[in-house]
Formats: C-alpha cells, sequence, structure tokens
C-alpha cells in the first residue's frame, strides 16, 4: 500500500495563506533595503567591477573562439583597462588646463563682441528684418551671463584637479582611498571576468527554480537595452569628440581639443553634447577674423555631427531592438531630467530601451493585446 500523506506541518499551512506570503515578502524587502544603505559603497563597487566584466565578456568569448585562454584574456583586458585608465588621467589634466585657459579667455573677449554684433545687426536691418534695436546689448549680456556660469561650476572643480602636482592623475593618486577603491573594483572585476558564465549561474541560481527561465530571460532583455545602449553610446561619444575636436581644429577655434572633449562627454546624454559644446565655439568663433564663416563653420560642424550620429551610427551600432525615435528620446530624457536630474537623464534611454523591449516581448504578445481586456 503507498504511503498516507503526510499532513502540512504548522508553518506550511500558514504559508498556504498569500497574506502571510505578502507580509514575509514585503519584511524580506525592506530588511534588504536597509542592509543596502547600509553597504551601498560595497554594492557600488561590485556593481562597477561587474558592469566592467560585462562590458569586456563578448571580447573574452571572441578570444576564447580564437583559442586565447580565458586567463590570458583577462590579464590583456586589464593592461588595455590600465592604459586606457592612464591615457585618461593625462587626457584629464591636458583638456583640465586647456578647459581654465578657455574659461579665463571668454570673459575678456565677450567684450569684442559688438563689432561683430553690429555688423549683423546692420545687416538684418538692411534686410528688413525689424525689432532689432535692443539686440545687441542682449546679447551680449546673455553670453557674459552665459560665461559667469559656466566659469562658476566648473572653475573651481578644474584648478582643485590642476593645483600644486599640475596633474589631475596625481591629485586622484594622492587619496589613498580613491586608489584602494579603484584596485578594489579591479580585482573583483578581474575574477568576475575569469568566472563569468559561473557567477551568473549563482546569480540566476538564488532564485526559486520555477522563477529561474523567467529571470534568465529578463536578464536577456537588459543585456540586450541597458548592455548595448552603454556600449554603443561610448563609441558615438568617442566619435563626437573627435569629430568636433579635429573639426574645429581645421578651422581655427581656439581650445578645439576641451571644446571637443565638452563635447563628447556630454554626448553620453543624447542630443546634450552638441549643445553643450557649440555655444563656447561660437563664442570664440566670434571673436575671431572672418566671424561670420568662423560661426557658419562651427554650425556646421555641430551639425554635421548630429546628423552623422543620428542617420548612420546610432541606426548601426544600436541595434533595431533598442532604436529609439528621437521624440521618445528628447521625451525620455525630458522626464528623467525632471526626475533625478542629470542622473535620470543617463538612466532615462536604456530604461524606455528596456520597457520597448519588454512590450514587444510580453505586452505585444499577450492575449490582452490581441483579444482585449
Amino acid at each position: 500500500m503507498p504511503p498516507a500523506p503526510s499532513s502540512p506541518n504548522a508553518f506550511q499551512y500558514a504559508w498556504r495563506s498569500p497574506w502571510v506570503r505578502l507580509i514575509v515578502f514585503l519584511t524580506v524587502a525592506y530588511l534588504m533595503y536597509v542592509l543596502s544603505g547600509q553597504i551601498h559603497s560595497v554594492l557600488v563597487d561590485f556593481a562597477v567591477a561587474f558592469l566592467i566584466a560585462y562590458l569586456a565578456n563578448p571580447l573574452l568569448n571572441w578570444l576564447e573562439r580564437g583559442r586565447v585562454k580565458r586567463g590570458l584574456g583577462v590579464f590583456f583586458v586589464v593592461l588595455v583597462f590600465l592604459a586606457l585608465l592612464g591615457l585618461a588621467g593625462v587626457l584629464l589634466a591636458t583638456v583640465s588646463a586647456q578647459l581654465v585657459t578657455l574659461l579665463q579667455k571668454l570673459p575678456e573677449q565677450i567684450g569684442t563682441l559688438g563689432d561683430t554684433v553690429d555688423r549683423i545687426i546692420r545687416l538684418l536691418t538692411k534686410l528688413g528684418v525689424p525689432g532689432l534695436d535692443n539686440t545687441r546689448a542682449q546679447l551680449i549680456e546673455a553670453a557674459q551671463n552665459y560665461v559667469q556660469n559656466l566659469g562658476d561650476n566648473l572653475m573651481p572643480i578644474l584648478q582643485r584637479g590642476l593645483s600644486s602636482t599640475g596633474s589631475l592623475l596625481s591629485g586622484l593618486l594622492s587619496i589613498g582611498g580613491v586608489v584602494g577603491q579603484i584596485l578594489l573594483i579591479l580585482l573583483l572585476s578581474v575574477y568576475l571576468m575569469l568566472d563569468y558564465n559561473r557567477v551568473n549561474a549563482s546569480l540566476v541560481g538564488l532564485f526559486p527554480r520555477p522563477w529561474q527561465p523567467r529571470v534568465l530571460e529578463l536578464s536577456h532583455l537588459i543585456g540586450t537595452a541597458v548592455g548595448g545602449y552603454a556600449r554603443g553610446q561610448l563609441v558615438i561619444a568617442t566619435f563626437i569628440g573627435v569629430f568636433v575636436w579635429l573639426g574645429l581644429l581645421g578651422i581655427g577655434i581656439p581650445s578645439a581639443a576641451a571644446i571637443g572633449f565638452l563635447a563628447g562627454a556630454f554626448n553620453i546624454v543624447p542630443y546634450l553634447g552638441p549643445i553643450i559644446g557649440a555655444l563656447p565655439a561660437i563664442l570664440l568663433a566670434l571673436t575671431l577674423p572672418g566671424a561670420l564663416l568662423k560661426i557658419a563653420a562651427v554650425v556646421g560642424i555641430f551639425v554635421l555631427a548630429n546628423q552623422i550620429e543620428g542617420n548612420f551610427l546610432s541606426p548601426y551600432i544600436l541595434s533595431k531592438t533598442t532604436d529609439l525615435h528621437p521624440v521618445t528620446v528628447l521625451l525620455a530624457i525630458l522626464v528623467g531630467v525632471s526626475l533625478l536630474g542629470f542622473v535620470g537623464a543617463l538612466l532615462a534611454v536604456p530604461t524606455v530601451a528596456l520597457g520597448k523591449l519588454l512590450m514587444h516581448r510580453y505586452y505585444y504578445t499577450s492575449r490582452i493585446y490581441t483579444e482585449g481586456p
């Protein structure tokens, strides 16, 4: 005879109640929230290390397919990372010095804009454009306010970075905590790169078995939306910075490297880089001989960079699954800025891209969508 089924114990009986499960889940979530607040620095270090491992994993897989052992591939990635870190330090120091020079030069040169503005106003007046009586004063005042705000925000940071040692990188390295944190992140990323698949399997194994296929599916979608977007935007931002730098250098705009760096760095948020970089470039062009031609050339460079990004690079580098309409991107950035400021602007587009993938995967294929509620 088959054994009689055992009666549920008190825990199993209580667990049948959805209210008990809800209370337990809420309590666990609250405890995890409190714990994460206490160890947030460790979580941030792990997240950065995991991001490095995630971004490097496709390269490591490609090297393994070429019969290069993973350990040797990780060593190569670490060397590249350290070289890029050193190059970034030198670049930041050089660009910071150029930015300081640019910000110190702009207020002195704003006063020389009057003649150029007068010529433009006379030309527009001859063409019959009305309402230009106070335009000269308004333009100069707006330019002075822009330069003043830009200097107030950037000058203290840049001057601190270039003080005493003359190197932003050496200034950072003098802070032991930063060095320790970088080494910890690098060490964590090395272990994560070596055992990337095993770490992923362990993280998935924390979830109940019936949930694991769905967790794997969601992690794949997140990797497609967020990881693909992050890699693509880094490539696009690098192109924008180099393109603007070479273009401005070719037409003789001072501090071309600094402006190119600004345009590339801020282009991590789509469409923000050209706006940030174009304003100081136009102001500098106004102070040069042949100002009108210089301004036209500056505008042409930034428009061309934006067109190449929007029509060629973004559709090619970013996959079709994460390609978003420009209106959607702009609305997402505006909502992100209103909610979380600059961090919201950074997270807005990949979040919307992930939402688009989730809708295509789950909502558009659901019975609610096909048959109605």
